[in-house]
C-alpha cells in the first residue's frame, strides 16, 4: 500500500449526533413520563441509525496501492491517470462549483477542505477527472507518482 486513507467523519459531528440522540431520549421521555421503556427503546434506535450513517458516510477511503488509485468504489489503473493536481481550499470549491463538469467522479465530505483533481486520460471512460477530498493531498499526488514510475520501470 503506497497510500491510504480513510474519511472518517470528524469527532464534533459525533458530539453533535450524540447531543441529538440526547434530546430525542428527553423529548420521548417527557411525551410519555409512565412508558419511560420507550424512550430507551427509541434512544437505542436513534443512536443505532446515528451510528450506521456516521460510519458509513466516513467509510470512503482513497488508496494508492500498487498500480491502482482507488476513490470510494471506484478504482482505476494508474496507466489511465494523467495530471494530479493537489487543491486548496479555493480551488476545490472552483472545481465542484463554476468549473465543473457534470461527468466528472466526485467523492467529496464538506468537512475536508483540500482535495485532488486526478485527470482521467483512458479514450473508453467519459469521465473527464475525479475530484477526490483529502486530509493528505501532496502525499496522494506523491504515491501516484511514485506508482506511475514503478509501473513504467517495472
Amino acid at each position: 500500500m503506497d497510500y491510504a486513507e480513510r474519511l472518517t467523519v470528524p469527532l464534533r459531528w459525533w458530539v453533535q449526533g450524540t447531543m441529538l440522540v440526547a434530546s430525542v431520549w428527553l423529548a420521548v421521555l417527557v411525551a410519555t413520563p409512565e412508558a419511560e421503556a420507550v424512550a430507551w427503546v427509541v434512544t437505542a434506535i436513534a443512536l443505532a441509525i446515528l451510528v450506521a450513517l456516521l460510519v458509513g458516510y466516513g467509510r470512503a477511503q482513497v488508496a494508492v496501492e500498487g498500480q491502482t488509485l482507488r476513490a470510494g468504489r471506484a478504482h482505476i489503473a494508474l496507466e489511465h491517470v494523467g495530471d494530479v493536481t493537489a487543491l486548496d481550499a479555493d480551488a476545490v470549491r472552483r472545481q465542484a462549483g463554476v468549473d465543473a463538469d457534470a461527468r466528472a467522479y466526485l467523492l467529496l465530505r464538506p468537512y475536508l477542505k483540500r482535495a485532488v483533481r486526478v485527470d482521467i486520460t483512458d479514450p473508453a471512460d467519459p469521465t473527464p477527472y475525479w475530484l477526490v477530498s483529502c486530509r493528505r493531498p501532496e502525499q496522494v499526488v506523491t504515491a501516484v507518482r511514485v506508482g506511475r514510475t514503478g509501473s513504467r520501470s517495472g
